[in-house]
């Protein structure tokens, strides 16, 4: 976890090295606009690698683009991946309570169409990088974040697959699905409480229908947020850490990604 700590803690100052230890590792804060909206998302990447490689979009948490999505751009680039952390709600917007993580989450979900396009917006600027293979491309997210990804597979988008870590899996017209052309991997918690278990058979109804291809991994014990050491460990709450989950889940999207290109 001194990794990920120092990951956590490493600032923010436009195009800067992550650490001395990990100093291939280049950041950079990218500004871009949906419509009339100003964004601001985070592009990590290994600048010592040489040609086209893979790139990975990440969605952040209802609580907007922060250190938690930023770290996993950095562990992503120090991979190999071009990785870019969308920003979802705009420049300057960070919810800082779950009030108003749960109001500005909520203006996406009542509109798929716009959490489409505005994941859209993010996925144009991560293509745009000119060390990123086009053909190799994969999209990831966590919570809200984890809806959004599969929101952007079910808009047809021509990416090689998505990974969902603990997202909501609900859609409003599941004949959606017929659209996927990703393939899907979701990593839920199987004691979630935000993600009942008529959602789940829901969403599995949808992919079999629609003939996705599609995988799910359950972790035993795991509640929503089991990636996020920021969560805490009161399982009552229904949001905690579970580092065991996190470590497998991971380790699921490695092997995923190792399929995928």
């Amino acid at each position: 976890m001194k990794f990920l700590f120092a990951l956590l803690m490493a600032p923010v100052l436009g195009l800067t090295s992550v650490s001395a230890a990990w100093a291939e590792v280049q950041t950079q804060v990218i500004e871009y606009q949906h419509g009339d909206v100003i964004l601001e998302g985070y592009l990590a990447y290994d600048d010592e690698i040489e040609g086209d490689r893979p790139g990975i979009l990440i969605v952040h948490e209802w609580s907007g683009l922060g250190d938690y999505a930023r770290s996993r751009a950095e562990e992503l680039a120090a991979l190999g991946y071009v990785a870019f952390a969308v920003d979802m709600y705009g420049q300057g917007i960070r919810p800082t309570t779950t009030e108003e993580s749960a109001a500005q989450a909520t203006i996406y979900r009542s509109d798929r169409q716009l959490m489409r396009d505005r994941v859209s917006a993010g996925l144009e600027v991560l293509l745009d990088q000119e060390m990123v293979d086009p053909e190799r491309v994969a999209a990831i997210g966590y919570c809200f974040g984890g809806g959004t990804v599969l929101e952007l597979a079910r808009s047809g988008a021509t990416i090689a697959g998505v990974v969902s870590f603990h997202g909501n899996l609900d859609t409003p017209d599941p004949s959606d699905a017929e659209n996927i052309v990703a393939k899907v991997l979701v990593l839920h918690g199987a004691d979630d409480p935000y993600v009942p278990a008529e959602q789940v058979e829901a969403f599995q109804t949808e992919m079999r229908e629609a003939e996705v291809d599609w995988q799910m991994i359950s972790y035993g014990g795991a509640v929503h947020s089991f990636t996020n050491p920021e969560a805490g460990d009161d399982l009552s709450q229904g949001s905690a850490y579970d580092e065991v989950a996190d470590r497998r889940s991971w380790q699921a999207m490695h092997q995923f990604f190792n399929e995928l290109f």
